[in-house]
């Protein structure tokens, strides 16, 4: 019966996700049968006029793929000592488990927190430093955005960290190794495929992630050329358009929810196939 139970689980997993991609395919097709996949992929002419309707997903791909990955370069840095901090050099101390308390805190507060501290101090400061004219923009949704996924990342990363056998390191420390030698030569090599999938899931965090870059990215429909500059991501132009949208405009908004899918998806494959060759390394 319990092997039944578990069929039955993955059976439904398979129907909703079936269902919907189903939902997503069917609610595009008119925008895809207008102006074709690649034309609709690649033009950034968004254009809702009654009787010249021109939609396209190119700039909202584009600052997606922006904010995200910019948001993730800006993790590494904070979220790698903090997965040290906690998974090696003070594991199962005091220290470690408050700050792994406070890491599961920030993890915790709801996104359209994040856009409100991000709206009312740090756009203030992007503009008072120069970085961007009115506040809003790329560099700012991509600061909140990387404060947002430090957290998983970090947790993951130090989950990893601490599961490394304490044989593997004793063994380079009785050969007369430094504990950051240990780190670069033992901990990483056996961790990283489990570094590299937190990391992953912290860039599909950042993808998805809707209210906080609506409040603080600047909503403009244009492909951003620097920092400063104000865009628009796949999840933000869907919030704010798709309560007054209908027909090919409604469908064209379906379709960058597909596009959006789509490129989730290829980045988790992606990193699930890196994280296989490492093992096989």
């Amino acid at each position: 019966m319990f092997r039944g139970l578990l069929y039955g689980a993955c059976v439904l997993v398979l129907l909703l996700c079936a269902a919907m991609v189903y939902s997503l395919v069917s609610g595009s097709w008119q925008a895809f049968g207008q102006f074709g996949f690649f034309r609709f992929l690649f033009s950034a002419e968004w254009d809702p006029t009654v009787g010249k309707e021109e939609y396209g997903a190119w700039a909202f791909v584009t600052g997606t793929l922006y904010t995200s990955f910019l948001a993730l370069v800006l993790c590494i840095p904070f979220s790698l000592p903090v997965a040290l901090f906690t998974g090696e050099y003070f594991k199962k101390t005091r220290i470690a488990a408050v700050i792994g308390s406070i890491v599961d805190l920030l993890a915790g507060i709801p996104s359209i927190v994040y856009g409100l501290w991000g709206f009312y101090t740090l756009c203030p400061l992007m503009k008072s430093w120069g970085l961007s004219d009115q506040g809003f923009g790329v560099l700012t949704s991509s600061i909140v955005l990387a404060i947002m996924i430090i957290p998983y990342a970090s947790s993951l990363s130090a989950e990893f960290i601490s599961m490394v056998p304490n044989e593997l390191k004793e063994g380079a420390y009785s050969l007369g190794a430094t504990r950051l030698e240990v780190v670069r030569t033992v901990v990483f090599p056996v961790a990283g495929s489990g570094i590299f999938a937190g990391y992953v899931l912290a860039l599909g965090r950042a993808l998805g992630e809707t209210m906080a870059v609506t409040m603080l990215i600047g909503n403009t429909i244009q492909i951003p050329r620097s920092l400063g500059d104000t865009g628009n991501t796949m999840a933000s132009v869907i919030a704010n358009q798709f309560g007054e949208a209908s027909g090919l405009k409604l469908s064209s908004l379906i379709a960058i929810g597909l596009l959006l899918f789509i490129i989730t998806a290829v980045i988790n494959f992606l990193g699930k196939l890196i994280m296989k060759r490492q093992r096989g390394r």
